[in-house]
């Protein structure tokens, strides 16, 4: 391997291994290459089997008689792709229900949404579901041991030990991304790896997914969504920029989040609150896929790019939800925006009390950069000292509780 990481220690490693002591399947979802069947090859009990339907004559095998196909397998099983053979949820719980025990099957597939829906319908109570995103910033720097994510009640603390960066470096791991291929073979081209990636998801995950007749329309909608990064969500303008309706916008839009290529952040209300926006922000989940879609080809040009904000911005969400999920935790984060353009990037919501998190680009921050914060109307809850993530080395604090914390050490 080119830079000495043939394999990268994933965070949630220790999640898996303690959801499968408690239920009898464990379902890992997430998008396509970011590692779901390394990971649990990696850390597969002794004496578990595995098979994948990604082969077209086991999937057949296994949509032509589910329960005979599970029977001469046994128990416990790792499932590759299940969503090629969804009826296999059923005889599974069949299986789970003649014979309980806990990690009888572990189970991967790229489409959450199509599979929800044969969990809810057939696994309900017997399955521990997880979502495995692209690699953490920690992990592609080798710290994936412990799963760390940031606690705003101690910021600092849950920070200390990351890995701090200088500017240039910083823009060099946010425009790599962090699929395992970009992150362990550091010199693998971004646009061959892209341009293949996106081939690959538009001829298959799309075309399973729904028919979508005009593929090079498609890959228009996702370069026009990777411009829009970071901003509030508008099918209408999206649809413009694409050349087709916004209900076709819309619906193309909520394939690239079935398959985890994009995800929402929806906007902050109480019930008392009439005035704030409505519409979600519109995250890539992988900033390198962002920056190429975008036409960004350099880290340089990423730095120096009127997207540079917008996909930073991206990445420091992207980053949170990594922290959490890896831990097997939940957390309710939003943004803040009032119609009078008073805005917060991120509002995260723990133990009644509201923490602001602003995500800047200059490595001097100010206790005005948090100003904002002061509009948010918090109903019954408590508005706690505020983040500003930046390009410091080390926190600093801003007064009353507030502190700036070093981005690159998510």
């Amino acid at each position: 391997m080119s830079n000495g990481k043939p394999h990268l220690k994933r965070s949630m490693s220790d999640t898996i291994t303690m959801a499968s002591r408690y239920f009898p399947c464990i379902l890992l979802t997430g998008a396509r290459q970011v590692g779901k069947s390394t990971l649990l090859h990696s850390i597969m009990p002794e004496g578990m089997r595995y098979v994948t339907l990604d082969d077209f004559s086991t999937a057949a095998a296994a949509r032509r008689d589910p329960v005979g196909f599970l029977e001469g397998l046994g128990t416990p099983l790792f499932i590759d792709e299940i969503q090629y053979a969804p009826d296999l949820l059923r005889a599974i719980k069949l299986k789970v229900d003649a014979n309980r025990r806990n990690g009888m099957y572990w189970i991967t597939g790229s489409q959450r949404f199509h599979l929800m829906k044969g969990v809810t319908e057939s696994l309900a109570g017997r399955i521990g579901i997880l979502e495995l995103y692209p690699l953490s910033n920690r992990e592609s720097c080798g710290l994936g041991e412990h799963a760390a994510y940031l606690d705003p009640a101690h910021p600092a603390e849950s920070l200390a030990g990351g890995p701090v960066c200088g500017v240039d470096e910083l823009f060099r791991r946010i425009w790599r991304g962090g699929y395992p291929e970009m992150v362990v073979h550091d010199d693998v081209p971004a646009d061959i790896f892209f341009r293949s990636y996106v081939t690959s998801y538009i001829e298959r995950d799309v075309a399973d997914l729904t028919q979508v007749a005009d593929k090079a329309a498609f890959f228009m909608l996702m370069k026009a969504a990777a411009l829009r990064t970071g901003e509030q969500l508008s099918y209408a303008n999206i649809a413009n920029d694409t050349g087709i309706s916004p209900n076709t916008a819309k619906r193309w839009l909520s394939i690239l989040e079935t398959s985890g290529i994009i995800t929402m952040l929806e906007p902050y209300f109480t019930n008392s609150t009439k005035r704030l926006v409505k519409s979600p922000k519109m995250h890539f989940m992988d900033t390198g896929l962002c920056a190429w879609l975008a036409g960004i080809r350099s880290p340089e040009e990423l730095r120096t790019s009127q997207l540079a904000g917008h996909i930073v911005e991206s990445w420091v969400y992207g980053q949170l939800l990594r922290g959490y999920a890896n831990a097997g935790r939940t957390v309710n984060m939003s943004y803040f925006r009032d119609k009078a353009g008073h805005e917060v990037d991120i509002l995260i919501e723990e133990n009644g009390k509201i923490y602001p998190l602003e995500i800047k680009l200059s490595s001097t921050p100010m206790p005005a950069d948090l100003a904002n914060a002061a509009h948010i109307p918090t109903g019954r809850k408590k508005l706690a000292p505020g983040m500003v993530l930046c390009n410091v080395r080390e926190p600093v604090p801003l007064g009353l509780g507030d502190m700036a914390l070093p981005l690159s050490a998510l």
